[in-house]
């Protein structure tokens, strides 16, 4: 097919769906925006009247998928995974590290490096950058990952790992030692510097703030409450993480909108309070996503945790949610359902918004002229159709 292509149908702009819209794309960048009578005859036409062209998907915080995880640590695994996610309209993915050893982190980073160096579109969703996000989870809060891998901040590993310029995303439990150092150095390195597996209190939120950190992760999920900081402080009871991103207008959070993890009223309570502007939807994937029932290993196959999945869910041997198996098309078909609120608003939380939080909104995330021909094609009912990375059918 060739790369210059005008899309018609309703166009899913950042602030209003243009009906009977053209999108024109020239060598893979979206150069024209305009009523579907103006659209140049000089180009493919992808007729898609009557349904939805919504920019493609991008994904800040996702493990694995179609039987592989990135802590494989091997590049056959890294494209398996993007192709994977790229399925479900994901074409920007920042490839998540979970707890292990730094050998296996290395292994990571190395493998998504070598396969951002020889990307191509037919590889799947393109790597935006690497989101360093475990080993530095508060003890209490380390879920499904596996416990062995996890440690306090090591300023030689840190800077190490930090100063690759792959890596993008940063994220620390703002309680531990050397947490607030951790972010000093991430915003250094202009990283997106987050909170994530942590049971830190207001006090501690405070101080991680100052020093650059602007998002905690899965919000309601291996995040502190009020209850679980009583468990660790006692009395009085203490303000959480949930409490201070309400609060605090500068912080940003993020869901995973898979049906499982969060009821749809919670959903809808997360979108009015925090509103699409602050708040990602997530996939948090792990390698179950399309692949069939059984049992699979959380993170790197050596030493990672077994979890299980039933087809609809993945949980730990405890029985508790391990992670999703779902794409992104799920989490805005959910978001939607939940919200009830105009598609524009909920695409933003799956394109735009993260785009923007990760440093990537200038060539990604909606449909302006100048961007990638990054495009997902909806039904009306929300369902995934087609997608195109800078105008290729994935």
């Amino acid at each position: 097919m060739s790369k210059n292509l005008v899309f018609v149908g309703d166009l899913v702009l950042p602030d209003r769906i243009l009906p009977d819209g053209a999108l024109v794309c020239l060598d893979g960048r979206i150069i024209e925006i305009c009523p579907a009578e103006q659209a140049r005859s000089d180009c493919e036409l992808v007729d898609c009247s009557g349904r939805f062209v919504s920019p493609g998907f991008v994904d800040i915080h996702v493990h694995g998928g179609a039987g592989a995880d990135y802590m494989d640590g091997d590049v056959d695994a890294v494209v398996a995974v993007n192709r994977a996610h790229a399925r479900h309209g994901t074409t920007t993915i920042f490839p998540t590290t979970t707890t292990g050893s730094r050998a296996q982190l290395d292994a990571m980073i190395s493998a998504c490096e070598a396969a951002k160096e020889r990307w191509t579109p037919a590889d799947g969703a393109r790597i935006g950058g690497v989101h360093f996000y475990g080993p530095y989870f508060a003890p209490d809060k380390v879920g499904v990952h596996a416990p062995s891998g996890r440690r306090d901040p090591d300023r030689e590993e840190y800077e190490s790992f930090l100063s690759r310029d792959i890596v993008k995303i940063a994220t620390c439990a703002a309680e531990l030692p050397g947490a607030r150092d951790f972010y000093r150095f991430a915003r250094e390195r202009n990283c997106m510097i987050t909170c994530g597996h942590s049971n830190a209190e207001w006090a501690e939120l405070e101080r991680a703030y100052a020093e650059g950190m602007r998002h905690v992760d899965h919000f309601w999920c291996a995040m502190s409450s009020v209850a679980s900081l009583r468990g660790r402080f006692g009395a009085p009871m203490r303000a959480s993480m949930e409490q201070y991103v309400l609060w605090n207008k500068g912080m940003s959070t993020e869901v995973i909108a898979d049906g499982e993890h969060l009821s749809d009223e919670l959903l809808n309570f997360a979108f009015d309070m925090i509103g699409p502007q602050r708040l990602c939807l997530v996939t948090d994937a792990n390698r179950a996503m399309d692949a069939p029932p059984g049992t699979y290993r959380f993170g790197p196959q050596e030493g990672g945790t077994l979890v299980v999945s039933d087809g609809r869910a993945v949980r730990g041997e405890d029985g508790s949610l391990a992670s999703s198996m779902c794409g992104m098309d799920v989490m805005v078909r959910t978001m939607a359902r939940a919200a009830k609120a105009p598609l524009p608003r909920i695409v933003q939380m799956a394109s735009l918004t993260p785009a923007r939080l990760a440093g990537v909104s200038g060539t990604c995330g909606s449909l302006e002229i100048g961007k990638r021909a990054d495009i997902v094609v909806l039904s009306r009912d929300i369902e995934l159709e087609a997608v195109y990375i800078e105008g290729e059918p994935a």
